[in-house]
């Protein structure tokens, strides 16, 4: 057995427990996977929030709070110049790389729950990445 964090479209975030991977990955084809909360079943993986330790040579492990802010951060900081911004045509813009009509690249933006469904039914792979709010200048 093997336990995956999930989120759904809404941002619910629940467990699911599967066979193997693979029964992941037919289950989620098939929509048979749905949130808890409100039965959206566009569900996706998200990173895990433990780890097994596979060695007692663990290095470079984050326990600073500090240490995490910089690492997301950063993360934000090569998203941002690493990818193009499409905004809201996210969807019809991975459709065309996906279908040869326009060059790949990494692209960033915005989808809706049923363009997220179009995008899976296709198998077109993508992931989202929260960004954090801009920091408040009221202050």
């Amino acid at each position: 057995m093997i336990a995956y964090d999930l989120q759904c479209a809404n941002g619910h975030s629940f467990e699911g427990w599967f066979e193997d991977g693979k029964a992941y990955e037919a289950q989620e084809k098939k929509g048979l996977i749905s949130c808890p909360v409100c039965h959206d079943t566009s569900v996706y993986r998200i990173p895990s929030t433990f780890a097994i330790k596979s060695s007692p040579e663990v290095k470079d492990v984050i326990e600073d709070p500090a240490d995490l802010k910089r690492v997301s951060e950063k993360v934000v900081d090569f998203v941002e110049k690493n990818f193009d911004d499409v905004g809201c045509d996210f969807a019809k813009e991975a459709l065309k790389m996906h279908y040869g009509v326009t060059e790949a690249r990494n692209i960033k933006g915005f989808s809706t729950k049923e363009e997220e469904k179009t995008l899976k039914k296709e198998g077109i792979p993508f992931f989202k990445i929260p960004i954090p709010a801009a920091p408040d200048t009221d202050a």
